[in-house]
């Protein structure tokens, strides 16, 4: 008889606990893209790669070759993957192939937490931290740079097609082989806009060089022309004389013009992510944004491209993926550093939702307050600050979520995305915070056990 995979591991090892996990999810948006006619090679399981991807990011291996090379060393990566050997490619193509439904985990995963009474909602804590992106800084172009490089490309392209074909066009080959405030803020918001309009497009990455460089100058483009129109619309409106709510302006408008060419640079590798003001410099990378609970359950995962955390008060978000989980139950109060702080986010929370949030209005490196900031609702923040009660509240904030950030990058060893665009990396990092929940949700299991 073959021996009992069962007598590989200990009854309470977590691989065993992810094939539970994966064996209840409703996974048919990974099946539904498979033939069932019986035509073609067949697939491997897609609940054992989707098991074998939870386990492998729940241990911190990301690389499609390290999880291929662990299905033959690792006694748990061959008891998850059925001693099969999926090889990187396959891996790689899965996760492609299955980007939006593996970010959707973190949905199945979070109801688990909801049910195992995990997600407490008292007090949320929200943070963001820098990751690498998987693309070099120095690879950073300019408009005229990019468009130098195409050229010398199109010209190598003509000559080794010259080479090839001579006279001939070379197309005989098969087809197989062939709301603010001011001029800065009208700008910003036309740009954040132009941000979320293109993360719903989620343009893949080219695999070309070539093809990546005219996407980044089409973006570049792009970018000048947004602010372009932006400048003209926020030129109109200040002809008017008058403001939306009807007082008029105090004078004409700070002279303006905007470039006639593409200004900045964009990343010729990746061209979604920015160079980030990370603690010990600059980083070419995105920002990714977590709500979370007192029991350290991310409730919320999301990621940007704009370095500040300016706009990005991330509990809406949280009462969105809590209520797509059947939990009704406001949130008591959120906790957030200075740099979320944002009136009107502020009052959609506080009025709309009921939730009460705890901002301080100034850097804790400030030793004075911030020039403008004063009275109002600044000055009721920092009283509410200098309590006892706001002190001690504040201060659980760092004690919730900056160990969960610090698990994720220093001990899971996950401070770099290992694919390339927005929507990938979003989809990774939500796959990745559903599995930090899963491990929060296997030891909660384990404790319940010994008990």
């Amino acid at each position: 008889m073959p021996p009992s995979l069962r007598e590989w591991l200990p009854a309470d090892h977590l691989v065993w606990f992810v094939i539970d996990v994966v064996g209840g999810m409703d996974l048919d948006a990974f099946v539904s893209v498979y033939r069932r006619d019986g035509q073609g090679r067949p697939a491997h399981d897609p609940a054992m790669m989707v098991a074998l991807l939870v386990y492998a990011y729940s241990r911190g291996q990301r690389s499609s070759r390290g999880i291929e090379r662990a299905c033959i060393e690792d006694v748990a990566f061959r008891v998850v993957a059925a001693n099969r050997v999926p090889d990187h490619t396959t891996i790689a193509r899965f996760r492609q192939r299955h980007e939006s439904a593996l970010g959707g985990l973190f949905g199945e995963v979070l109801a688990l937490c909801v049910d195992a009474g995990l997600t407490g909602v008292e007090v949320l804590a929200v943070d963001s931290t820098k990751v690498h992106a998987n693309a070099s800084g120095q690879v950073n172009r300019d408009y005229e740079q990019i468009a130098r490089e195409i050229l010398e490309q199109a010209d190598e392209i003509d000559t080794a097609e010259d080479e090839q074909f001579g006279e001939r066009r070379g197309d005989e080959l098969p087809p197989e082989l062939s709301t603010a405030a001011g001029r800065q803020g009208w700008l910003r918001d036309a740009r954040q806009r132009l941000d979320a309009k293109r993360a719903a497009e989620a343009r893949p990455i080219a695999r070309s060089r070539l093809a990546r460089l005219q996407e980044s100058k089409r973006r570049l483009e792009e970018d000048l022309r947004v602010e372009r129109d932006a400048n003209a619309t926020y030129e109109a409106y200040r002809a008017r004389g008058v403001m939306k709510d009807g007082r008029r302006f105090g004078g004409p408008p700070k002279p303006y013009e905007p470039p006639t060419v593409p200004t900045g640079k964009i990343n010729v590798t990746d061209p979604d992510c920015r160079p980030m003001k990370a603690r010990r410099g600059f980083i070419q990378g995105y920002n990714a944004q977590a709500v979370v609970s007192e029991q350290q359950i991310i409730l919320a995962a999301e990621l940007g491209t704009r370095s500040p955390d300016f706009g990005l008060l991330g509990p809406t978000a949280a009462l969105a993926e809590l209520d797509a989980v059947g939990v009704t139950e406001v949130p008591g109060v959120v906790l957030a550093d200075a740099g979320y702080w944002h009136q009107q986010q502020m009052d959609e929370l506080r009025i709309e939702h009921g939730v009460q949030v705890l901002i301080p209005p100034d850097a804790s490196n400030r030793t004075t307050s911030r020039p403008g900031w004063n009275g109002g609702r600044y000055a009721f923040t920092r009283r509410v600050l200098q309590t006892e009660l706001g002190k001690a509240l504040y201060r659980r904030r760092k004690a919730l979520i900056e160990p969960v950030f610090g698990h994720t990058k220093f001990n899971r060893r996950i401070d770099r995305f290992q694919r390339r665009g927005l929507a990938a990396c979003r989809s990774e990092w939500r796959l990745i915070a559903a599995t930090h929940n899963l491990t929060k949700l296997h030891r909660r299991h384990l404790a319940a056990q010994a008990a």
